[in-house]
């Protein structure tokens, strides 16, 4: 079954109150953070707290990942040894570029023996990681790498090549698609970057829909106040999900079945439109199943 993947909410792995409280969050997921939300001096007890807070369990249907430092930094073996030593669902990598990058982390877990469940995710926010998406995501053909997906993330590509965050996000679109495109070829989660004006509700909700039309499977979130809206984006409608239950039942009429096209509505109706309705379907249970 497909899992949702519609928030995952960032929590800083130094603010032990944060990570207690994530516990009751709406978030289909959390990103606990050794990496930008934490100081340079507060690293080694944000790491303590975040595998004793993964260590507890408790944190449900959510799935967890820990963000580790990046790794040209001298914290990132230290932190995949405490998140290999806890097995959170994942771990996401920051300022992945290259295909030698996830060979050094994929030599990192085969030294520490790191459990076959430790998934590995990747964030696109380089220049040269946006440019070589597509042979980072084929990666995920070896299945040594772990690779499960990537988090695009805008804000250090624009630090890095002076292209503004405009509203709408004109200027990122193209990388964007880029990272979904390579992504969709090789199996891949594609999570959108965070949203960073957090008192603006409209702002949030326009850009997690626009997210969403871009073919990405979720957002990575800054701000418990914005997971509902998230949530309520990436849900497939009611109107959506009876549709598509209809073009299954009608594809599954035996004089239809062995047919490419069919008449529903009005309207005609090929079998991509039955491939599609399928994942709308499967989402669509899978929120219900856990309760969200």
């Amino acid at each position: 079954m497909i899992r949702p993947r519609r928030s995952l909410l960032f929590m800083p792995g130094s603010n032990a109150r944060a990570l207690e409280k994530a516990r009751l969050l709406a978030a289909d997921g959390l990103i606990l953070d050794l990496e930008d939300a934490v100081a340079p001096d507060a690293k080694a007890q944000a790491r303590e707290q975040i595998a004793a807070a993964v260590a507890a369990k408790g944190f449900g249907h959510r799935e967890v990942l820990v963000r580790i430092n990046a790794l040209d930094s001298p914290w990132w073996q230290d932190d995949m040894a405490m998140a290999a030593n806890v097995v959170p669902d994942g771990i996401l990598v920051p300022k992945v570029s290259s295909v030698e990058d996830i060979a050094t982390i994929v030599s990192q877990f085969a030294a520490l023996k790191a459990d076959p469940a430790i998934r590995l995710w990747i964030m696109i926010e380089t220049a040269r990681g946006v440019l070589h998406a597509e042979e980072l995501a084929a990666q995920a053909q070896n299945p040594q790498t772990r690779l499960a997906g990537f988090v695009f993330g805008p804000n250090d590509i624009s630090r890095e090549t002076g292209i503004r965050m405009l509203p709408g996000r004109s200027t990122m679109i193209p990388m964007m698609l880029n990272c979904v495109l390579a992504a969709r070829v090789h199996g891949l989660v594609a999570l959108d970057g965070p949203y960073s004006d957090i008192a603006n509700v409209d702002g949030l909700g326009a850009e997690c829909a626009q997210a969403r039309d871009l073919g990405f499977d979720g957002k990575t979130l800054i701000h418990p106040g914005q997971i509902d809206a998230c949530n309520a984006a990436f849900t497939p409608p009611a109107a959506d999900v009876a549709q598509a239950r209809a073009i299954l039942a009608a594809f599954e009429r035996p004089e239809n079945q062995g047919r490419g096209a069919i008449q529903l509505d009005g309207r005609m109706v090929e079998r991509l439109h039955a491939e599609i309705a399928k994942k709308t379907i499967a989402i669509a249970d899978a929120i219900e199943l856990a309760g969200r």
